[in-house]
C-alpha cells in the first residue's frame, strides 16, 4: 500500500473520494495515465500495489463515495492496462461483482459502468467469469432504481455481444445456473432469461436445443405469466425450439416429454394449447423413441379431450388418434398395465367425451393385445362393471362392446351376467331405464341365445321371487318387442319341430315360470296353444292381481302387432288352431269387460269370427255346434309334435314355482298386517281402570 501511495498523489486519491462524479472522473483519468505508464515500462507489480489500494481502501469503504471512486478507478486501471489486463482480472472483477449488491443504488449503477468499460477492453477474457456477471446481471434486472436497470440493460446487450463471438464459453457450465433461475417469477428476470436463451440459440456453435429439457419448464412457466410481452417472448422462443426439433435427427424426447405431460394439466389454456401442441408433434416425429411414455402422455390427452377450449380439444383428439394409430409391442417397452390403468381411471371421469375415449383405448388394446390384457383384468374389471351405471347411453353401448370382448371367455361372460342381474336387483331405475338398452346390445354383441340362456340359468335359482318376477317380465318384453331379438323368436317358434328351438324353450322355460304372463308369451310364440290354454286354466284367485292384469294388459296390445302377424293369420284357420281360440277366449275371460285391452281382443276374434263365419253364430260366444276340443287333444300342430317337449312335467313345474310365489306373497302379507298391527298398538292409549 505504502508503493501505492508513493505512485499516485494525494490529491488524486482525495478526488477519487469526492461526492462530485466530475471530480472523481478526473481522478480517474489520472489514475488510467499513471498505470499506461507502469505498464510500458512493466511495472505489474506496482500495478497491482495500486489495485490492492483501491479495493482495500475503495471498494471496501463503509463510505458510499469512496465506493465509487474505488469502481471507477478499476476500470480506470483496466483501461489503462489495455492488452495487459488480462493478468489482473481476478484481482479487479470481484469487487465490482461484489458492489452489484451494495444497498446503494449509485454504488450499484457505478458497478454496472465499470464492469461495462472493463469488458469493453477484455471483451472475451472474461469468460471466465461469465457465471457470476450473469447472475449479478439476473439479480440487477430486478433492480428497484430505475437508472440501475437501464445500466443492467446496457451491460447486458454488451456481455452478449462478447459471448456471441467468443469460443470459450462454455454452455455446460452455464446451463444449472440458467436452470435453477428459470424458477423465478419477477417479469424483469423472465424477461432477462428470455432474452439470453434467445441470444444463445441463436449462435451456431452453441447447443441450446440439446440443453432444452433443462429449462423447458420455465420456458413453459412463463407462458402463464401476467405480462403479455413475457407470454409472447415465451412463446416466440418455444416456437423457434419445436421448430428446430423438426429438423434435428437428435432430440431427447423422453424428457421433454415428461415435462409437457406435466404442463398438459396446467390451469392456463394457452400454456395447455402449446404444450398439446408439442405432445402432437412429438408423437408425430419421435415414434419408438416414446414407447415407454404412452401412457403418461395418454393421461395428459384424455382429460383435454373435453376441455372447455375448443383448440385445445381438437389437438387432443387429433393427438388421440395419431397415438392409437401406432401399434406399439410390448417387447419395445410398451407398458399395456400402465395404459389400463390410465384408461380405467378416465372411465370415471366427469365429461363424458373423456370417458368414451378411455373406453375407445381399452377396446384397442383388446384388440391388439388380448393376452396382455387379460393378466390385467382383475385391475379393470370391476370399474367396467360399475360403468354399466353410467348415466351415458353411448358411454354405456361402448361399456358392453369392451365386455363383450372380454366375455368371450365363458367364466368372464357368466360374471358379467351376474353382475348386471346383481345391478338390476338393487337399482330398478337402471332395469327400468337401461334395462332393455344393456340387454338389446348384449345380444347383438355376443348373441340373443347365449344371453338369453345364461339370464335364464342365473334367474332360475334366484332367491328373491318378486326381483326374480320383475326381471323375467323385463326379458320378456325385449324378447317380444326388439328387432335385434328378431332371430330368437323365429327359433322359439319352432319349438315344436326343430330341436334347437325345443332346447331354448325348455332353457328359457324355468325362469319364466316366475310369470304368469311371460309363460303364456313364451307359449304363444312357440306355438304350444295347448299348454298355454293348461297354463291359463291353471291359475288361480290369487294370480289375478292388479300386477298380473297390467301385464295382461301389454300382452293384449302386443298381440296386435306385427310380431305376432303370424298368430293373428293363424285364426283363419279354427279347424287347424282350435287351441289358440281357446287361449284367446281364456285371456278375454281374465279381462274386466270395461277395459280397453277387453275391448281390443273381443275386436280382434269378432273380426277373425266375420273372416271364418262358417265356424261360428252370430252371437260372439263359440258355436254351440262347434266341436272344440277336449283337454286330451292337441291341435294340429301340436300331434306331430308330442313326442318333442313333456308338456305335462312342465305344467307342473309352472305350478311348483307359483306355488313358491304365492307362498311368499302370504308371508309378505302377513308381515305387513303384524308391522301394522304392533303400530298401532304402541300407538293406542293405555286404558284406565273404570273403577
Amino acid at each position: 500500500m505504502t508503493d501505492a501511495l508513493s505512485i499516485i498523489p494525494a490529491f488524486v486519491l482525495r478526488n477519487l473520494s469526492d461526492k462530485l462524479y466530475e471530480k472523481r472522473k478526473n481522478a480517474a483519468l489520472e489514475i488510467e495515465g499513471i498505470v499506461k505508464q507502469l505498464a510500458l515500462a512493466g511495472e505489474h507489480e506496482k500495478i497491482s500495489s495500486v489495485i490492492n489500494l483501491l479495493v482495500t481502501e475503495y471498494t471496501h469503504s463503509l463510505h458510499a463515495n469512496q465506493r465509487k471512486g474505488g469502481l471507477i478507478g478499476l476500470a480506470a486501471v483496466t483501461v489503462g492496462l489495455t492488452a495487459e489486463a488480462s493478468q489482473h482480472l481476478e484481482k479487479i472483477v470481484p469487487p465490482v461483482l461484489h458492489a452489484f449488491l451494495d444497498q446503494d443504488s449509485r454504488v450499484r449503477y457505478y458497478a454496472c459502468e465499470a464492469l461495462y468499460n472493463i469488458a469493453k477492453i477484455v471483451r472475451g477474457e472474461f469468460i471466465v467469469y461469465f457465471n457470476q456477471i450473469f447472475d449479478a446481471l439476473c439479480k440487477l434486472s430486478a433492480d428497484s432504481d430505475s437508472n440501475v436497470q437501464s445500466a443492467t440493460h446496457l451491460l447486458d446487450r454488451l456481455v452478449k455481444d462478447i459471448v456471441t463471438e467468443s469460443d470459450q464459453f462454455s454452455i455446460e457450465e452455464f446451463i444449472p445456473l440458467l436452470r435453477d433461475r428459470m424458477n423465478v417469477l419477477s417479469p424483469y428476470v423472465r424477461q432477462f432469461l428470455v432474452g439470453w436463451i434467445t441470444v444463445l440459440d441463436s449462435v451456431p456453435d452453441i447447443d441450446m436445443l440439446g440443453f432444452l429439457p433443462d429449462f423447458l419448464d420455465g420456458l413453459f412457466n412463463m407462458l402463464s405469466d401476467s405480462s403479455h410481452e413475457i407470454r409472447q417472448q415465451a412463446d416466440s422462443a418455444l416456437s423457434e425450439f419445436l421448430q428446430e426439433i423438426k429438423n434435428s435427427p437428435n432430440v431427447d424426447y423422453g424428457r421433454m416429454a415428461e415435462i409437457l405431460v406435466q404442463r398438459a394439466a396446467s390451469p392456463d389454456e394457452f400454456t395447455r394449447l402449446t404444450s398439446l401442441t408439442w405432445i402432437n408433434e412429438f408423437v408425430k416425429l419421435a415414434g419408438d423413441q416414446l414407447v415407454p411414455h404412452y401412457a403418461d402422455i395418454l393421461g395428459a390427452i384424455l382429460p383435454c379431450i373435453s376441455d372447455k377450449e375448443e383448440k385445445i380439444r381438437v389437438v387432443a383428439r387429433e393427438t388421440n388418434e395419431e397415438l392409437r394409430s401406432i401399434h406399439a409391442n410390448p417387447a419395445e417397452g410398451f407398458d399395456i398395465a400402465a395404459i389400463l390403468s390410465i384408461a380405467r381411471r378416465q372411465i370415471t371421469s366427469e365429461w363424458e367425451a373423456t370417458r368414451l375415449e378411455a373406453l375407445h383405448w381399452m377396446a384397442t388394446l383388446l384388440a391388439r393385445h388380448r393376452s396382455e390384457v387379460i393378466t390385467h383384468l382383475n385391475d379393470i374389471f370391476d370399474s367396467l362393471l360399475k360403468a354399466l351405471s353410467d348415466p351415458s347411453d353411448e358411454v354405456v353401448l361402448l361399456v358392453l362392446e369392451v365386455h363383450a370382448c372380454i366375455a368371450k371367455d365363458v367364466q368372464h361372460f357368466r360374471h358379467l351376467v351376474v353382475y348386471l342381474i346383481h345391478s338390476f336387483q338393487s337399482d330398478n331405475m337402471l332395469l327400468e331405464k337401461r334395462g332393455a338398452l344393456i340387454v338389446r346390445r348384449l345380444c347383438v354383441l355376443l348373441g340373443s341365445e347365449r344371453v338369453y340362456r345364461e339370464f335364464s340359468t342365473i334367474l332360475e335359482g334366484e332367491d328373491d321371487l318378486d326381483f326374480a318376477s320383475i326381471m323375467v317380465q323385463a326379458l320378456n318384453l325385449i324378447l317380444l318387442t326388439s328387432s335385434e331379438l328378431a332371430n330368437l323368436r323365429e327359433l322359439l317358434k319352432q319349438s315344436l319341430t326343430n330341436p334347437s328351438g325345443k332346447d331354448l324353450f325348455l332353457s328359457l322355460y324355468s325362469s319364466w315360470c316366475h310369470s304368469p304372463m311371460a309363460i303364456l308369451s313364451l307359449c304363444l310364440l312357440a306355438q304350444a296353444y295347448h299348454h298355454a290354454s293348461d297354463a291359463i286354466q291353471s291359475l288361480g284367485e290369487e294370480d289375478i292381481n292388479v300386477k298380473f292384469l297390467v301385464q295382461l294388459d301389454k300382452l293384449i296390445r302386443l298381440l296386435e302387432t306385427p310380431i305376432f302377424a303370424y298368430m293373428r293369420l293363424q285364426l283363419l284357420y279354427p279347424d287347424k288352431y282350435p287351441w289358440l281360440f281357446m287361449v284367446l277366449y281364456g285371456l278375454l275371460s281374465l279381462l274386466p269387460q270395461q277395459s280397453a285391452a277387453f275391448k281390443i281382443l273381443r275386436t280382434r276374434i269378432k273380426s277373425t269370427r266375420s273372416l271364418a263365419g262358417q265356424h261360428y253364430q252370430d252371437d260372439w260366444e263359440p258355436a254351440q255346434h262347434e266341436k272344440f276340443p277336449r283337454a286330451t287333444e292337441r291341435d294340429n300342430h301340436d300331434d306331430s309334435n308330442m313326442h318333442n317337449i313333456n308338456f305335462a312335467s312342465r305344467l307342473r313345474q309352472f305350478h311348483h314355482v307359483q306355488y313358491l310365489h304365492r307362498m311368499h306373497s302370504n308371508t309378505s302379507q302377513q308381515s305387513s298386517q303384524n308391522s301394522a298391527s304392533a303400530s298401532f298398538s304402541q300407538d293406542m292409549p293405555i286404558s284406565r281402570d273404570p273403577r
